[in-house]
């Protein structure tokens, strides 16, 4: 009589979200990648200890690879702690790799990372294919999701 595992709280896992990038930004699709990490990278992730801000993925050579990420040092490491800004190569598919590439061609295209969370014991970092936004076009989603928030509001009274 085996019991049923409890699934868990999407949320524990985060580990970082990337908040802005959903306003600078139109996500036209998502990507699940694996990270190459070393052993103090992924201590400092699980610490909640790293910063999404002003990363972004690029192609190189046939492998996508996370730049200006950062992972701050590890507090117990020691003289073999990891760079904190260096670049780490994302774990994708070939055919991942090429739609992601034929994507980027496109003018204003970009990938940036919109979260890193704990799957099965591994760090997870989810690619968006982005395009970005102009001042007008930020000022229209804050007015339609203000209005949104509105007519929720007033639905739930009736």
């Amino acid at each position: 009589m085996s019991k049923k595992k409890r699934r868990q709280n999407n949320n524990s896992n985060v580990m970082a979200q990337n908040r802005r990038a959903r306003h600078d930004y139109d996500i036209l699709k998502t990507v699940e990648a694996g990270m190459a990490l070393k052993g103090t990278e992924i201590k400092s992730i699980r610490a909640r200890r790293l910063n999404l801000k002003d990363g972004f993925a690029r192609i190189r050579n046939g492998e996508a690879y996370l730049e200006n990420v950062h992972i701050s040092e590890y507090a117990e490491g020691n003289q073999f702690n990891h760079d904190p800004l260096r670049n780490r190569k994302l774990l994708l598919h070939k055919q991942q790799i090429k739609r992601l590439r034929n994507d980027v061609q496109n003018k204003g295209i970009t990938l940036i990372p919109l979260k890193v969370y704990i799957k099965h014991g591994f760090a997870k970092v989810l690619i968006g294919v982005a395009k970005g936004r102009r001042q007008y076009d930020k000022r229209e989603a804050i007015k339609r999701r203000d209005q949104e928030r509105e007519i929720s509001r007033y639905m739930k009274n009736y």
